[in-house]
């Protein structure tokens, strides 16, 4: 299970290291949809950890008596 856990971590700062770079490679590109792009990156940016962290803390509230 900790191999695991260390895998999906590893995907996860590499998710969002894309992520941070698909950011910064939308502002500084031009054309008529960049915007709309960036916005989309950059809500994705700030959303996805947010979404996933609050998705563990439900899980932890919800599976209290479960031993670790």
């Amino acid at each position: 299970m900790k191999k695991i856990k260390r895998i999906l971590a590893l995907a996860g700062v590499i998710f969002l290291l894309g992520l941070y770079g698909f950011t910064l490679f939308t502002a500084l590109m031009n054309g008529p949809e960049a915007g709309r792009w960036f916005q989309l990156s950059l809500a994705c940016t700030i959303g996805i950890p947010v979404i996933v962290y609050a998705c563990m803390l439900v899980y932890r509230w919800t599976h209290k008596s479960d031993k670790k």
